[in-house]
């Protein structure tokens, strides 16, 4: 299963909700409507809802009276990370991975555990597949996917979210950049094998030093 995600119902239910607010539907001091009538007004279940709530209480958007019911307490909307990233220019979003790509891997190779090794050793082997046979999509998909699973077994929660964000706007660059060819991955992915070796090794050092080649070659 692809690890690459689109926007959650949550995310997707914030954001209307967002919108709303914006929009002066809902204005500072106004609650609400109870859970079972937001689930019938977004066509989803009451899990979505109590997380995009959630989502909305930790930005202090919304704040949540226990036995009351949820509060606008703030109009005062921060883009969000996606957001900026999605509207940033590739140079810039290929400066942010330059920048953590090392660390993340040199993270992963202390940190992983056996069933994360083996994922992200499933989709070097995809992607080693998927370029011999120049399927481009499936190719670009699973070296997106092999490096994500790499900031998956980092370890740190914060590097991770900011990686698969990123990621999704180089996956675009591949899809429009590439013409449907694949021979840039096949030249790459001995290097992308030694990685994957490195962090199995734990070695933290030579992980970061050959993220830090692959990074290189997209400049």
């Amino acid at each position: 299963m692809s690890i690459i995600q689109k926007k959650s119902l949550a995310q997707e239910v914030a954001d209307r909700l967002i919108a709303g607010i914006v929009a002066k539907e809902y204005t500072i001091g106004d609650q609400l409507p109870i859970e079972p009538e937001l689930m019938k007004m977004y066509g989803v279940g009451r899990s979505s809802i109590r997380e995009a709530i959630k989502i909305l209480s930790i930005q202090g958007v919304l704040r949540v009276q226990q036995g009351v019911g949820t509060f606008v307490v703030s109009d005062n909307l921060q883009e969000s990370l996606e957001s900026q990233i999605n509207r940033a220019e590739i140079e810039e979003v290929l400066e942010v991975r330059s920048l953590i790509e090392s660390k993340i891997a040199a993270k992963a190779a202390l940190h992983h555990n056996e069933d994360e090794l083996k994922i992200i050793k499933s989709y070097l082997d995809l992607r080693g597949i998927m370029a011999e046979k120049n399927q481009a999509l499936e190719c670009y998909e699973a070296d997106i996917n092999f490096h994500v699973s790499i900031a998956e077994a980092c370890g740190n929660p914060l590097l991770k979210e900011i990686y698969k964000i990123a990621s999704k706007q180089v996956m675009r660059t591949f899809e429009n950049g590439h013409n449907n060819n694949t021979d840039a991955f096949k030249a790459s992915h001995e290097l992308h094998t030694s990685l994957y070796h490195s962090i199995k090794e734990r070695n933290a050092d030579r992980s970061a030093h050959i993220a830090q080649q692959i990074i290189d070659k997209l400049f």
